[in-house]
């Protein structure tokens, strides 16, 4: 739990305590007697209809979605994803009806994508794709191919001769379906698949096949797997819009949570659930590289530099070589945390300390705005529900969870803090912990996650 330190140091922003508000410190509590609410974690969503059509490494069930929204949200009104992912929040929000409507935000390109095509899904004729699928499988063989993209660059060839050939006719075949609802669930499917027959695998970021000791795919059925994932989301498209005939509208804006505010308006959202990227630098936008390459949604270098330089807490990668990053409030505990890590193993150059300090600094300044602007954005008496959980940087275990309790409690933040509950007592595959540069003395600490309940004070001036 966070405390002041022995000598009792208090510098700070005025407005901004050193320690958790009473509220919030006696809320934390519940990290060590259990939550009402599900295990958030992604992993059910593999087998839930619409949710499971694309893998993702990070995210929340959709059970978690449905018992916050049932709890704090009955009636209906806005809710808001500012880290949309794949939508798993907004596909369960427009579940509930028309008198919802789901707002979400997302930087990465593909994911904005996934997320949208997941939402259109339920207008779409589920016969007239099935017509499609019939097309597809008999005529993709004849159709004269793609060329593959240009600029995009692997270690080691992305696809296999025999494999490439057979995916850059199907891509071909792709571009003159329509209507565009039609495309984009075939396109969709294809990138959820693209890695099964490719020479990369995920485990648990993406890497060579032969890194993890697999040999190549030189051959696969491409147009078979590919046909076995569309019958999957024509079966789920039917028992959705059976189960919800009439259901709410949602829309995904492919732009940084920054832009929020802007597009909103104040006072717009009644409920946040969501889940930031962890303070372990696991690099999405690299992770869906191939995607962003083949669906044409990155031609450049450049381009994916740029999203980069958008994305929450930017990466470890682009900000190790500057100059240091200061905090942009007053905080000396996290200040004091910042230098533990800054001036740990600083003979591994690069890979040392002042780059992980600088890293944990711009990830705590983007909370920091974050928060400020969800105070905004929320109407009074709105609920925010953000799960997060802790990490490992440099040997140093940083409490993610109590330092937004913190600054979300300030008077800048403006935030009631109602709960912080842990929901998961165990996680794993986090890469920051397990290497041995970035870990150091980190044997004993365990991951955990909590979600931190947070709601707009009904009289805060804007």
């Amino acid at each position: 739990m966070l405390q002041q330190d022995q000598r009792g140091r208090g510098r700070r922003m005025e407005g901004l305590p050193t320690v958790l508000p009473v509220k919030a410190r006696q809320m934390l509590l519940f990290k060590e007697n259990g939550s009402g609410f599900s295990d958030p974690a992604f992993t059910e969503n593999r087998q839930e209809p619409i949710h499971r059509w694309v893998p993702w490494v990070a995210g929340f069930s959709s059970q978690f979605v449905r018992e916050a929204i049932e709890k704090h949200l009955p009636k209906g009104g806005t809710v808001l994803d500012p880290f949309a992912g794949v939508g798993t929040t907004l596909v369960e929000t427009i579940r509930r009806g028309p008198s919802y409507r789901a707002v979400g935000f997302e930087v990465n390109p593909y994911a904005a994508f996934a997320a949208q095509t997941k939402l259109d899904a339920v207008a779409v004729n589920p016969s007239a794709f099935r017509a499609a699928i019939v097309r597809f499988r008999r005529e993709t063989q004849t159709t004269r191919p793609l060329m593959p993209p240009a600029g995009f660059r692997s270690r080691v060839p992305f696809f296999s001769p025999r494999v490439e050939a057979q995916v850059l006719r199907v891509l071909a075949w792709m571009e003159d379906l329509r209507p565009a609802a039609l495309l984009d669930l075939f396109r969709l499917a294809f990138a959820s698949v693209m890695v099964k027959f490719s020479n990369y695998t995920y485990e648990p970021s993406l890497g060579t096949r032969a890194s993890a000791g697999k040999p190549n795919v030189e051959d696969a059925p491409v147009v078979l797997i590919l046909e076995s994932k569309l019958e999957e989301m024509a079966s789920d498209m039917e028992s959705f819009q059976l189960e919800c005939p009439f259901p709410g509208q949602g829309i995904v804006h492919s732009r940084t949570w920054r832009d929020g505010e802007d597009i909103l308006g104040k006072n717009s959202v009644h409920l946040v659930i969501t889940s930031p990227p962890y303070a372990n630098n696991y690099h999405y936008l690299r992770n869906t590289r191939p995607q962003l390459w083949w669906l044409g949604f990155a031609t450049s270098t450049d381009q994916t530099r740029e999203i980069e330089e958008q994305s929450f807490g930017k990466f470890w990668q682009t900000v190790r070589d500057g100059p240091e990053v200061k905090l942009q409030f007053g905080f000396e505990l996290l200040e004091n945390l910042l230098d533990r890590v800054r001036h740990s193993q600083n003979d591994e150059r690069i890979y040392g300390g002042s780059g992980w300090a600088n890293y944990l600094a711009t990830y705590f300044n983007d909370s920091f705005d974050f928060l400020k602007k969800l105070s905004r954005i929320l109407a009074p008496g709105g609920c925010a529900l953000v799960v997060i959980g802790n990490s490992v940087v440099q040997g140093v275990e940083v409490k993610t969870d109590e330092i937004w309790a913190h600054l979300a409690g300030s008077k800048p933040a403006g935030l009631s803090v109602e709960a912080l509950e842990m929901v998961r007592k165990k996680r794993v595959g986090s890469s920051i912990l397990n290497s041995s540069v970035r870990s150091g003395a980190s044997k004993g600490v365990t991951l955990y996650e909590s979600v931190l309940s947070l709601r707009r004070r009904k009289n805060r001036s804007n």
